[in-house]
């Protein structure tokens, strides 16, 4: 005791030594996560985020969010699409990232719904097909027959997926929410000309569900936006849900929790009411137990992915009773709560950055974007839900989960923060897009992330429809 009390500053000068030393191995972060190890916690190299396209903020008055359509076709580095929300979006095999319609701007001064395809080959946008004009109508042409002149109509929330043959697949979606205005027709793009495939050409249609379990031709979901989807490893399609939708009767979209299959042919509905929402609907059961009665609560706009077994997996979402954080598995027979609250509006515990923790909660959420990363973990970014503070609003918060754990990866812990730009095609992992919602996610094969645009905060805390591309190396 006599040795440590005279010798007490010496240890702390040596101890503050290794620190600095430590701190400053790998450029300063590393050391400090190398530090954290030592102290017990399971760190990981924090995410690096690159500014890759789009504006930071309006630079000329008027111009905000205006996209630059260069030529049909062509790929120009001076292209990129107008600020939007509520897009869709596919990312093909070759990483393409492909972008098509929402609610934005085009590059006059019109304000509306879009239905231009976009494609990102990882360097430049190409304007590839329909109108550079909101509000635009669809040219549907003949059922099953693909043809140069055929557009599906403006609209956003549509769901989407990719075939093993790389054809881009598009359901629904709604033109005006407001008016009830909702589609529940099929679309396939097989990278020249779209198709459309299934359901009427006609928007504001009721669901035709048959017999639970029964595929037949004339069924199909009603006109619908926010649902969920997924394709399995046998081509099936799988949607669940809808913020606004429709169901067997009744004339004004609602929230669903109805649960249907596409084999390629026909449409069956699987599971779930053939009736709209209502609050407190759902049934959780009990956590992690598997049953027939089990359904999640009406909602849209959720997150969603797929595993390697094909069970279908559900995040987050948005439903009469407010956001949730609730996790859903779907093995294909039932439905099984998995983790997350009971209770809506969830605030988020976000524990240390890059530190894997039991205790650390991902905050309720609805258009948040999100999936699964090639390595099996799942990624979550924004949305609108619920901070550290219990405060309500735009998130630009980074999640990662391992499979167990939530990581809180990057971005902020509050609501509504402006974005931190940093150069363009600079690298930092200090740097973050503004809180935002109804932004557009892909994950790449390589283990990257790719956001784009979404209403929500620029560098300069301005509330716009962004058009900000970013790669995040998670």
């Amino acid at each position: 005791m006599l040795f440590l009390k005279q010798n007490r500053k010496t240890l702390y000068s040596i101890f503050f030594t290794f620190f600095l030393a430590a701190c400053s191995n790998g450029g300063g972060s590393n050391g400090s996560l190398g530090i954290l190890a030592l102290l017990g916690g399971s760190p990981e190299l924090p995410a690096e985020w690159t500014w890759i396209s789009g504006r930071a903020f309006d630079t000329v008055g008027g111009g905000y969010g205006i996209g630059v359509y260069g030529t049909k076709g062509i790929a120009d580095p001076a292209n990129f699409p107008g600020g939007r929300q509520d897009a869709m979006q596919w990312i093909d095999s070759s990483n393409h990232l492909w972008l098509f319609g929402g609610t934005g701007r085009d590059p006059g001064t019109g304000f509306g719904r879009l239905n231009d395809l976009w494609k990102f080959d990882g360097t430049n946008w190409t304007w590839v097909k329909g109108s550079n004009t909101v509000n635009s109508a669809g040219a549907y042409g003949t059922k099953g027959v693909a043809d140069p002149g055929n557009d599906p109509g403006a609209r956003i929330g549509g769901t989407t997926w990719v075939d093993s043959s790389g054809n881009l697949w598009l359901f629904g979606g709604c033109g005006n929410i407001n008016s009830g205005e909702c589609f529940s027709d099929l679309w396939k793009f097989d990278g020249t000309n779209w198709t459309w495939v299934a359901g009427p050409n006609t928007k504001d249609t009721n669901g035709v569900y048959g017999t639970m379990g029964l595929a037949n031709s004339a069924n199909f979901p009603g006109g619908r936006q926010g649902a969920a989807g997924w394709i399995d490893s046998s081509d099936n399609v799988w949607i669940f849900g809808a913020n606004a939708g429709r169901a067997e009767t009744g004339s004004f979209p609602s929230t669903l929790n109805d649960l249907w299959k596409f084999d390629g042919t026909n449409w069956t509905w699987v599971a779930g009411p053939k009736t709209l929402g209502n609050p407190g609907d759902g049934n959780r059961g009990t956590i992690n137990v598997s049953a027939a009665s089990n359904l999640p609560s009406s909602r849209g706009k959720s997150v969603y992915w797929i595993d390697s077994a094909n069970n279908l997996w559900l995040f987050g979402g948005a439903s009469f009773d407010g956001n949730w954080n609730d996790l859903w598995k779907f093995d294909g027979t039932n439905w099984t709560w998995v983790g997350g609250s009971s209770t809506p509006d969830e605030a988020g515990v976000y524990g240390k950055k890059n530190i894997a923790s039991s205790n650390n909660i991902i905050g309720a959420r609805s258009s948040a974007i999100g999936g699964k990363l090639p390595n099996g973990r799942i990624w979550v970014f924004g949305g609108f839900g619920v901070d550290s503070t219990n405060n309500s609003g735009q998130l630009n918060d980074l999640w990662i989960l391992d499979g167990k754990k939530w990581i809180w990866k990057g971005g902020t812990n509050l609501v509504n923060q402006a974005g931190n730009f940093g150069t363009k095609g600079e690298a930092g992992t200090g740097y973050y897009p503004g809180g935002r919602n109804g932004s557009n996610g892909w994950a790449d094969s390589k283990g990257n992330i790719w956001i784009f645009g979404g209403q929500g905060l620029d560098a300069n805390g301005n509330n716009e429809f962004q058009n900000d591309l970013w790669k995040v190396r998670p």
